[in-house]
């Protein structure tokens, strides 16, 4: 019976974007990495900050904030790069994800997850899985595998062929274990 309940528990990683408190599925990350030198690609959407070297591997990088819609931040020491792996018509791309700050790894109860918000989201309701609570704070679960198109998921998988693909890399190494 433990068991069957704890099977019903979702694990997420949550992060910051400004004042807003997101949420990614930890079934989609990889890894937390502190911010690293990112080299700009030219001819790539605003959003796309470019690649990093990720043990030998071209990683693209995408600034959340303004993939989302939001204004440009600064980067601080709290900035974090999450690396994580989309699937898109049964393929996998690995990029990571530029945000404000990782705060934890919280798990969620699937019934304590309320649908998302039909109107008055910051963000295009569509990137939403639903919304959960943290003590008073509300915190955006967002599907990371709805907020690329297949056009931008291209573009994503050719820069990462620059440097050797990272679709090689093992799943979990480096995990966020350490958050948990």
């Amino acid at each position: 019976m433990a068991d069957e309940a704890l099977k019903d528990i979702n694990q997420f990683l949550t992060f910051t974007l400004g004042k807003e408190i997101f949420a990614l599925d930890i079934g989609t990350v990889r890894e937390v990495l502190e911010l690293t030198s990112i080299t700009k690609i030219p001819r790539t959407p605003e959003f796309m900050r470019g690649v990093i070297n990720l043990r030998g591997h071209a990683v693209p990088v995408v600034d959340m904030r303004l993939k989302l819609g939001m204004s440009k931040g600064e980067d601080t020491v709290d900035t974090c790069i999450i690396i994580v792996e989309i699937e898109f018509d049964g393929e996998f791309t690995v990029m990571g994800a530029l945000v404000d700050s990782v705060r934890e790894v919280f798990e969620m109860m699937p019934d304590t997850i309320e649908p998302a918000p039909k109107m008055g989201a910051a963000i295009n309701a569509e990137y939403i899985k639903g919304m959960g609570r943290q003590n008073e704070q509300f915190i955006i679960i967002i599907d990371i595998n709805k907020i690329f198109s297949a056009e931008e998921l291209a573009i994503a998988k050719e820069l990462a062929g620059m440097g050797g693909g990272a679709d090689h890399l093992s799943p979990q190494e480096d995990s966020v274990a350490a958050y948990a």
